[in-house]
Formats: C-alpha cells, sequence, structure tokens
C-alpha cells in the first residue's frame, strides 16, 4: 500500500490524517510540535515530531518514498512554503498544501504544490449556500460547475423525470433521487419523482442555485 503523509497535525492536518487512516492507507504523520505529537500518539500508527522544512530530516524518515503528501501547516507561512519546497525536492510525486490566502497559494505552487486548497475559503462558500438557499448540501469546483442536494420541486413531483424536463427548463442535470428508506436510483428518463424525493443535480453554479431556489426557468 502506498505511503502517504501528512504534515502539521492542526484541525486540518489531523482530520486528513484521521480520515486517511480510517480508509484503510498507510499514513505517515509529523509535526514539529512535541504537544500535537503526543496528542495523536496512539490514535495513528504513525507520528512523529520533525522539522519539516528540513530536507535531511524528512529524507531520514523515508518520505521520499511516499506517493502522496498533504501540508496542513496555515500558521506559519514561511515553514508552510519551505515544507512544500523540500517535498518538492525529494521528488514526492504528489503533493497536496492548504493555502489560508490567495498569495499564500500562489507561492505554494510556485514552490512544487500539486493541488492547493482553501478550506476556510471553501466551508465559507458552503454554508453561506446552505443558509441562503434551499440546498441540503453544496459542492462547487473551481470551473463553475456545482453539484447540489435539494429537495424535488412542488412542479415535479408525480411525473418522471422526462415529464418534468428538468435538464430542459432548468439547464441542470438530475443525477440520482433518494426517496426516505428507499436506497439511491440513478436517474433516468423514467424515474419518477414525489414529494419529498431529495435529487442531487448538477451544473453551471448559477443553475444549480437557481434551480435549488426556484428561481430559474
Amino acid at each position: 500500500m502506498d505511503l502517504i503523509v501528512v504534515i502539521g497535525l492542526g484541525r486540518f492536518g489531523s482530520a486528513v490524517a484521521h480520515s486517511l487512516a480510517q480508509l484503510g492507507h498507510d499514513v505517515l504523520a509529523a509535526d514539529q510540535d512535541m504537544a500535537l505529537v503526543d496528542e495523536w500518539v496512539g490514535r495513528l500508527s504513525h507520528v512523529v515530531q520533525v522539522d519539516s522544512t528540513n530536507i535531511e530530516a524528512l529524507r531520514g524518515l523515508g518520505v521520499q518514498e511516499a506517493r502522496h503528501a498533504v501540508v496542513g501547516i496555515g500558521s506559519d507561512l514561511e515553514a508552510s512554503v519551505l515544507t512544500v519546497l523540500a517535498l518538492s525536492e525529494l521528488g514526492v510525486r504528489d503533493i497536496w498544501a492548504k493555502a489560508v490566502s490567495d498569495k499564500h497559494g500562489k507561492i505554494l505552487e510556485r514552490t512544487g504544490a500539486h493541488h492547493v486548497v482553501y478550506p476556510e475559503a471553501a466551508m465559507g462558500q458552503r454554508v453561506a449556500h446552505l443558509v441562503t438557499g434551499k440546498m441540503i448540501d453544496f459542492i462547487e469546483f473551481d470551473d463553475g460547475f456545482a453539484i447540489a442536494k435539494t429537495c424535488a420541486p412542488e412542479a415535479a413531483w408525480g411525473r418522471t423525470l422526462a415529464e418534468a424536463n428538468i435538464r430542459q427548463r432548468h439547464g441542470i442535470t438530475v443525477v440520482g433521487v433518494k426517496r426516505l428508506n428507499e436506497d439511491f436510483v440513478h436517474a433516468q428518463p423514467g424515474t419518477s419523482i414525489q414529494k419529498g424525493d431529495l435529487l442531487i443535480v448538477s451544473g453551471a453554479t448559477r443553475l444549480v442555485e437557481g434551480f435549488a431556489s426556484g428561481t430559474s426557468g
């Protein structure tokens, strides 16, 4: 099984490391703060204290053998950037890094991060959509594409997807339907929609937002 390295055991990094471990991956978690290392010893199989800006220290841990690495350092921007640079110089093939600002993210990309994530910004946008709209869940991608879970509109109750003509009327695609106490159903033209059904829909963000709020079409 491929090794995954997670550096930085704050809220973001520890959540990523714990989730990866629960999924059965071989995780090496590391932090410079011994208090955080002690907190996670026993909860993760491999937890070490290390100065992640020191390339030789990382090499001594065998980090260069990892297929993936996640840098969850957010409070110390210099350590974040230097850690990504060290991982890049070690030849780690897939580096994910947390950024706290656009400027931070651009620097991470230039120093070797293959993927930059903005967890606080992403969660803020998601909550804003959930609070102000009728969506139960919402995920937006970088290219203006979104997936959402929302209640079936009244106009579609008692009709099939073909009869409701949702794609033509609203410009979005119904991916699937979830009915209470029934299995998830992948959407087909003949799939029926009933009151209380939840729809998984995808499409351009503005169209998904409009469909969920009942303002499109």
